[in-house]
């Protein structure tokens, strides 16, 4: 029998929102108490006994109004984020748009995916495979999409006909209440979406919880390993979506200043700070100079500062500690051996924002060779011809994505076959769309979100068989 831990916790100002910009705390929220936690499991699970019963198409047609209020309140949504974690308000805006496609596309196709599936009975009668939902979800999630993550868990699963306890990162509490409101607003009924400002320690207690059926977390590696050993404990199903080091491998180029300049979008997008960026790329040798050389251009040519100041167009990273974390792993680098062709350093260390950083010569044992990059900072690999650049790809504890880029289609694919990863794609950096699959392989994670498989997870595939 799953037994519910009890632990006592204090009120404390966890939560908060502090400018990255600027360093200043601008607002604190207290943590709940255990009578909250307490009240929120009793509520998301009073309202799975009803939720399931309500028929898919209406279940999908509230889902749909959440996402048309994303997109109604996108820019007062963006705002929030842009204070509290520094994002572009340009790349905010684009977040939401996502997350209104991710919402639309599980009110539109939901109910499909969650159809009956007829199976043979080869000894006869009839077989169906019926897809149910199974309770109350609790989902964990990061900073640095603070909307869309919560998205790409929420949609499907609320579409199914399961609830949703909702602990969300503890430098976002506005979006976190922001998403409350909308939810609560498009009509969902109440103890549908709860959010909930938990402690570690109040997590333990919500996982362990029999009436939790199962948690989705999107985070780092320690993270996931803690949560996932808590709900081995009590047999909860658990979907990680964790680390990346993403290759980019470049094996020919008709304009390799273009497709550098493609790269360094992707990479520098968010500050860096996305999982699925593609943080080490790997360029054969007759255009890797030309490659490093544009990269370098580009990352010169940024306008970094305040992401609420017209003008700007590189912000800082989400917090003074994730800033001192990634300059330790390049100085780690650069002590060894590596070549800093350009960043390295702060260029305001009050707001955390770290210059734009090019390395090669990077090698095993360094920490950029093994670690997540999380900010902006392209590690550049020379290789001579396709076995090398993929085995070099492969040589890496992570396994979300990838990309190749060639103007042979064949030869690409060659190499994208032999990927050890969750996605791949083909001559465009990874991404992320809602009728995509997204999620990873190794240290990356288990389990997918979004597409069809994002209402796989977390349902009971109920077998029903009728005797002929």
């Amino acid at each position: 029998m799953t037994e519910t831990i009890s632990i006592q916790h204090t009120r404390t100002a966890l939560y908060r929102v502090q400018n990255p910009a600027t360093g200043i705390v601008v607002e604190e929220f207290p943590t709940a108490s255990d009578a909250d936690v307490t009240a929120a499991l009793a509520s998301a699970h009073g309202a799975y006994l009803a939720w399931r019963e309500v028929p898919i198409l209406e279940r999908a047609r509230l889902v749909s109004r959440v996402g048309e209020l994303f997109a109604e309140r996108a820019e007062e949504l963006a705002a929030i984020i842009t204070e509290e974690m520094g994002k572009l308000p340009q790349e905010a805006r684009g977040e939401l748009g996502l997350v209104t496609e991710i919402f639309d596309y599980y009110a539109t196709e939901g109910p499909a995916l969650a159809a009956d599936q007829p199976i043979k009975a080869i000894g006869g009668g009839r077989a169906v495979i019926q897809k149910r939902p199974v309770g109350a979800l609790l989902g964990i999630m990061p900073w640095n999409y603070p909307y869309y993550q919560v998205a790409r868990f929420a949609a499907p699963n609320l579409v199914l006909g399961n609830t949703i306890i909702l602990k969300h990162a503890p430098n976002c509490p506005r979006s976190a209440l922001a998403m409350q409101r909308i939810f609560d607003d498009a009509g969902l009924p109440p103890g549908a979406y709860v959010n909930v400002f938990a402690t570690n320690g109040q997590v333990a207690d919500i996982i362990a919880d029999p009436r939790v059926q199962g948690v989705s977390l999107t985070g780092s590696e320690r993270a996931g390993a803690a949560v996932a050993e808590i709900a081995g404990r009590n047999l909860k199903k658990v979907v990680l979506e964790l680390g990346g080091s993403d290759p980019l491998i470049v094996l020919d180029s008709a304009d390799i200043a273009a497709t550098a300049r493609i790269a360094f979008r992707a990479r520098m997008s968010n500050s860096g700070q996305a999982c699925n960026s593609p943080k080490r790329m790997i360029v054969t040798g007759d255009i890797y100079d030309g490659f490093v050389a544009e990269l370098t251009a580009q990352a010169a040519a940024l306008c970094p500062g305040n992401p609420a100041d017209a003008g700007t167009n590189f912000a800082p990273l989400a917090s003074p500690a994730a800033a001192a974390q990634l300059l330790a792993q390049i100085q780690d680098a650069v002590d060894k051996g590596a070549t800093l062709h350009t960043g390295g350093s702060y260029l305001d260390e009050a707001g955390s924002l770290v210059a734009p950083t090019i390395l090669t010569g990077v090698t095993p044992g360094m920490r950029a060779y093994s670690e997540e990059l999380f900010g902006p900072v392209a590690v550049v690999y020379r290789v001579d011809g396709d076995e090398e650049a993929g085995a070099l790809a492969n040589d890496s504890e992570y396994g979300l994505g990838a990309a190749v880029f060639s103007a042979d289609i064949d030869r690409a694919q060659r190499i994208a076959d032999r990927l050890d990863a969750g996605m791949v794609s083909i001559n465009q950096p990874g991404g992320s769309s809602a009728e995509l699959p997204f999620g990873g392989v190794k240290r990356s994670g288990v389990g997918r979100e979004l597409g069809p498989l994002g209402m796989d997870e977390f349902v009971n595939k109920k077998l029903l068989y009728i005797a002929g």
